[in-house]
């Protein structure tokens, strides 16, 4: 008979103290940081759920690997571990380590973009896009439609639309679409999963038309695991599987490992194209480090080379997925709105349903953010209209949704402290039509939402 209770499948190793702010104190950190919860500093935040990426736990594993590591500029054992790792899952024939994942987006678009070129997605998350529209190139969205709709619970909401995709092509011309990448699971679009079905689709598309399909792979394991509980052909597959048939479909991939392999840092981009990575080691070296370390420490490269087995637990995701479910299912069941069904690494508040009152140009997302920060000094961030309303041209339209994402670290808190965030989540709800609106006062040409300032409207 299953147990309805959630617990972690770890034990606490060591800990970490946490500051319990007022909310005196965190009104007054929240004016000298501009209200841009990016400019918080840490010590001053109690749950931060800010992002999952490189802020999880490693275990003790990972640790001992870290003592572990070789840091010879060259040829680095640490290295050959590191590249063994990868391609037990993601079985492409050149692993070009960097020290995150943008670095790895950096350097593929500094192949694939340029003006002229469109690189389709499911939806591009923030720095993916940047580094798109930084070499002149345009980047652009093509999620499914019930994607765009937080309430619909289709269980892959993160597909690409084939029918768009095709059309797309159509319109700009195969030799204007160098690349076609597929983000999963679809962060920007609520944490949502891409099926198999939907991959293979894909697949079948770049291959007619002889372009190029990339994966923006960072929450594999978790995109895996839906895999496996919401399309029946796979029921019975081992995750790691699952894996190796998703990197079966693509050409390539860029990796931030601060996501699901488990890592405080790291990352790679990967190919199967022997001149392509030669053109990309080349960026590598002047950018990040010779092709044995990328970047990263060989401490670092050993620590997510255990990581890569720790991630495919099914143990380990199937708590990680549960938990995640857990926080979004009793928020939904207070009558707060969140994006649904619940993602995996983070639950994806509707401040746009929440905070009707503003128009997505006062940013309801920011505003919901500050709110949680200021209530019980929980750091979410504004997935929305502040982070992807300024348009190329220097417009500023409303983005497709104004979301807050409460992004859950891994292995980092435990139940008590997602009743905690629950609990301030039900009371910020409670009076969300007394929230002021926002208007930015300095805001840099782009990512804005990592430095802008921001002052409330009376």
């Amino acid at each position: 008979m299953p147990f309805n209770t959630i617990f972690e499948p770890f034990r606490i190793h060591s800990v970490e103290p946490l500051k319990l702010t007022t909310p005196i104190e965190r009104r007054q950190a929240l004016a000298a940081a501009e209200f841009n919860l990016f400019s918080l500093r840490s010590r001053d935040v109690i749950i931060d759920l800010l992002t999952d990426s490189g802020t999880g736990a490693m275990s003790r594993d990972q640790w001992a690997a870290i003592q572990h590591g070789d840091e010879s500029y060259a040829g680095s054992p640490s290295w050959e571990m590191f590249r063994d790792a990868v391609q037990n899952l993601f079985p492409f024939k050149h692993v070009i380590p960097t020290h995150q994942g943008r670095a790895a987006e950096k350097i593929l678009f500094s192949v694939f973009g340029g003006a002229g070129n469109f690189i389709p997605n499911n939806t591009h998350f923030d720095t993916t896009r940047a580094n798109i529209e930084f070499t002149g190139a345009v980047a652009t969205d093509l999620v499914i439609d019930e994607g765009l709709d937080p309430q619909n619970l289709h269980p892959f909401k993160g597909n690409l639309d084939p029918i768009k995709l095709e059309a797309f092509i159509t319109k700009h011309g195969r030799e204007n679409v160098p690349l076609i990448m597929l983000t999963v699971t679809n962060n920007s679009g609520g944490g949502q999963p891409v099926s198999m079905a939907n991959m293979r689709e894909i697949r079948e598309i770049s291959l007619r038309h002889g372009i190029p399909l990339y994966l923006d792979a960072c929450r594999f394991a978790e995109n895996a695991w839906f895999i496996r509980e919401r399309e029946v052909e796979f029921a019975d597959w081992d995750v790691a599987d699952i894996i190796r048939e998703m990197a079966a479909l693509a050409d390539g991939m860029t990796m931030s490992a601060k996501k699901d392999p488990l890592g405080n840092i790291g990352g790679w981009l990967a190919m199967n194209d022997d001149d392509l990575a030669e053109r990309c080691r080349t960026m590598l070296v002047l950018t990040e480090g010779f092709p044995t370390y990328g970047g990263l420490a060989g401490r670092d490269l050993e620590a997510l080379a255990v990581g890569l087995t720790e991630a495919v637990s099914h143990d380990y995701l199937r708590y990680r997925i549960r938990s995640t479910a857990y926080l979004g299912e009793s928020l939904a069941a207070s009558g707060i709105p969140v994006v649904q069904p619940i993602g995996g690494h983070a639950v994806y508040l509707d401040a746009r349903a929440l905070l009707p009152h503003l128009s997505p140009l006062q940013y309801p997302g920011q505003s919901l953010a500050i709110a949680l920060y200021e209530a019980g000094g929980i750091r979410g961030c504004e997935i929305g209209t502040v982070m992807f309303g300024r348009q190329p041209d220097g417009t500023e339209v409303a983005a497709a949704m104004d979301l807050v994402r409460l992004a859950i670290p891994r292995r980092t808190y435990t139940q008590s402290h997602i009743d905690y965030v629950i609990e301030v989540c039900q009371q910020v709800a409670d009076r969300s039509g007394a929230l002021p609106g926002y208007r930015i006062t300095r805001e840099p040409k782009a990512l804005r939402h990592f430095t802008s300032a921001f002052e409330p409207i009376s």
